[in-house]
């Protein structure tokens, strides 16, 4: 195209005349019109495979990402539930402490009465701020010995046949926190 031309073709794309149609090599009219035919045929079947697919991908990558979410929320609540594990744990022997010296005051005086009495009201409020954060005593004298929540200490001879199987006495207590075994309970069982 010389420039003349090229001139004129663009001050009849500014006043909006129609443009001659393009002819290819074979000399074959390609408009607009012939053009969306064309695709409409030869593609059709192709387009829809490729939303086919493009829907598929799209419905996976959603199901994926809301399982990530929800998968994150639930990581989340649980770091929340446990996160004061390990302080608790750390306050156990504490407890035990509080035990040992409650047991002890058994045999006391009048006079000690009074102290008793101040360490019981400690220790009760102690256990119940442990328990505002989900911490929970195993129950364990009586009941069947059970691997998931016990650890054998020893075994003595059953002073019953009911009792066969069963928690003689506790060594040390166990605990659960919101359900899951943070100490397990040593108990001595009878056979």
């Amino acid at each position: 195209m010389n420039r003349k031309s090229k001139i004129e073709e663009k001050e009849r794309i500014n006043n909006n005349e129609s443009v001659p149609a393009i002819e290819n090599e074979a000399n074959v009219d390609v408009t607009p019109d012939n053009l969306e035919v064309k695709i409409e045929e030869g593609s059709k079947n192709d387009l829809s495979a490729q939303l086919g697919e493009l829907n598929d991908k799209y419905l996976r990558l959603y199901s994926e990402f809301d399982n990530y979410r929800k998968r994150t929320i639930k990581e989340k609540v649980e770091l929340s539930k446990y996160a004061a594990s390990e302080i608790i744990e750390k306050l156990l022997p504490v407890l035990d402490d509080f035990d040992r010296a409650l047991k002890a005051f058994d045999s006391t005086t009048e006079a000690e009465k009074a102290l008793k009495e101040g360490i019981v009201l400690i220790f009760n409020k102690f256990i119940s701020i442990l328990n505002q954060q989900g911490l929970e005593q195993m129950r364990t004298i009586g009941e069947s010995f059970d691997t998931d929540f016990h650890e054998a200490v020893s075994n003595i001879p059953a002073p019953s046949p009911e009792q066969k199987g069963k928690i003689i006495d506790e060594v040390e207590k166990g605990y659960m926190l919101h359900g899951k075994v943070i100490r397990y309970a040593k108990v001595v069982v009878g056979n």
